[in-house]
């Protein structure tokens, strides 16, 4: 009976179910009640909810994607790969802080000092460059809560910066008066700290156990003495299959891909501090790096968050990756690091990094993203009904080095004059045309295609409108001024005013002509760095 059940469940990964869904691993509501209302925890409910006009108006939030991952300086993802025997994040790690056996990464929280850190002026930043929301991270991968969780003793008030960062993030942020997005992540600490489960194969300590599976017992006389490893490796259960495969981890980011199942106390610890931490802050967008739900479809946790969420807030946001087209009209679908070529019929959003996701001092030598290409994202994103969450990387010490800096400088001097075409605007007829445009683009997995749009240029062109006005972006400037739009031909099926002149955003008024081939404008010398944005009256 029960494999028959496993099966049930693991089926409802690709197809929305109108009954009441069973559920492998149901959560205990023991310490944390679901907040009850409109709302209840199925696909079918959760679809009445609509994704908030306020968020379809944004278009750009700022994500401060940090925590005590960036203390090393090694990147995304280095409190996971310091285990791997051989990767360089481990090779740093052994050099500059010692063997994992001796000094895992329960060792480096302490470290996160935040010590320069300034919430109030960094948020006022973000704002000035055009954040219309601000993300902070709650928790990550890591397993290390952000606040003064009640649940999880391996914080940032009891452990590091002895300070409640998602409280005075929540601060800033109201001070600001910009909508609050929290995301969670360390539901997947169960299998991504596997490797911390591990020995080394070679080497004078070949067969010595990593720190993974320490007990509380383990810590008297040591700093940590009466603290648990396990509630922040969470390791005490078998690898998965394949663990000892480093990229086995990304097949199995859907449980139902031979990962090993969670415990029912594992995922009701995430349910009760994902609650807490929305309770506490009031979020308006929470964020999961999963494939849909937090443990879907082995466990309703996810259906009764963000059921929670809606319940609570009606503004609110939840967003869920690799979405079937029934779950994106209960979540708001977000894409990583890409975007579909093509319009979109319910809003969803893009999230990326100008460099690596945690502070990467290697990615800082070979340099940011330009705010040129990110903008570029931006328009291409907008058109397609979506929006752009961007983390600007920072260090342990709660601080963006000057090649950020240089970026914000940038994306603030063009936002300030072009923001009108971005912010409270919707689609058009069509979202784009030019070589881009036309080009088959596939989604992989999450996302991760933003290659495939790189190198726009002013052939391709992105539209968006207002009830008053239509936007046109050219994706460059070109060599000759010369600028035709082909969308806008006379006799065009789409826009049938006629259209003897547009304003360059920035410049002023410029005399166009509507020719079969296209609408022709002579654009003046560059007067900004990224892109011409034209506006038409309708």
């Amino acid at each position: 009976m029960k494999n028959v059940l496993l099966t049930l469940a693991l089926s409802c990964t690709l197809a929305t179910v109108t009954a009441q869904e069973t559920f492998r691993i149901p959560v205990s509501e023991k310490h944390e009640k679901m907040q009850t209302g409109k709302f209840e925890p199925t696909w079918q409910s959760l679809e009445q909810h609509q994704t908030p006009e306020w968020f379809r108006d944004a278009k750009f939030g700022i994500w401060a994607h940090w925590g005590a991952q960036c203390v090393e300086g090694s990147g995304d993802w280095m409190a996971r790969e310091m285990y791997m025997e051989g990767n360089h994040k481990s090779n740093f790690h052994r050099e500059h802080y010692g063997h994992p056996s001796e000094f895992g990464y329960k060792d480096i929280l302490p470290l996160f000092k935040a010590e320069h850190w300034q919430p109030d002026s960094l948020v006022a930043r973000y704002k000035r460059c055009g954040a219309q929301y601000f993300f902070v991270l709650g928790n990550h991968h890591d397993n290390y809560d952000l606040w003064d969780s009640q649940y999880q003793p391996w914080n940032s008030k009891n452990i590091g910066p002895k300070r409640d960062i998602l409280a005075e993030w929540a601060a800033a942020a109201k001070k600001q008066g910009l909508p609050l997005g929290i995301s969670f992540h360390a539901d997947h600490a169960w299998t991504w700290f596997e490797p911390s489960q591990r020995y080394d194969l070679e080497g004078p300590k070949a067969g010595v156990y990593y720190d993974g599976n320490l007990t509380k017992e383990d810590g008297k006389g040591k700093w940590w003495e009466g603290l648990d490893p396990q509630m922040l490796y969470q390791q005490d259960h078998p690898m998965s299959k394949g663990s000892w495969d480093n990229g086995a981890i990304h097949g199995q980011w859907d449980w139902s891909h031979g990962a090993c199942p969670p415990s029912q106390e594992f995922v009701t610890n995430f349910y009760d501090r994902t609650l807490d931490a929305i309770n506490r802050y009031n979020p308006d967008l929470i964020y999961f790096d999963v494939t849909v739900l937090p443990f879907y479809p082995l466990s309703d946790c996810g259906l009764k968050i963000a059921t929670h969420m809606y319940n609570k807030n009606p503004r609110g946001v939840v967003f869920g990756k690799i979405l079937n087209e029934e779950q994106k009209k209960a979540l708001t679908w977000d894409v990583e690091r890409g975007a579909p070529n093509q319009m979109v019929e319910q809003p969803w959003q893009t999230c990326n990094c100008i460099g690596d996701w945690h502070y990467n001092t290697e990615t800082y030598k070979r340099g940011y993203r330009s705010a040129t290409n990110l903008v570029k994202q931006l328009v291409d994103i907008v058109s397609k009904n979506g929006n752009l969450l961007l983390n600007i990387p920072l260090r342990a010490d709660g601080t963006y080095d000057e090649k950020a800096a240089h970026f914000l400088d940038e994306l603030e001097a063009w936002m300030s004059v072009n923001g009108e075409s971005i912010f409270g605007t919707r689609p058009w007829i069509k979202f784009g045309e030019g070589p881009v445009a036309e080009k088959d683009i596939k989604i992989n997995s999450q996302g991760f295609n933003e290659g495939q749009y790189n190198g726009m240029d002013y052939r391709d062109v992105r539209f968006n409108q207002t009830k008053k006005y239509l936007y046109v972006t050219a994706m460059g400037w070109p060599e000759d001024s010369r600028l035709i739009i082909k969308s806008l031909a006379k006799k065009n099926p789409d826009f049938k005013k006629s259209i003897t002149n547009v304003y360059l955003l920035g410049y002023g008024k410029l005399k166009a002509r509507q020719t079969a081939e296209g609408l022709e404008v002579n654009l003046p010398e560059p007067c900004n760095k990224i892109a011409p944005v034209l506006r038409i009256a309708k």
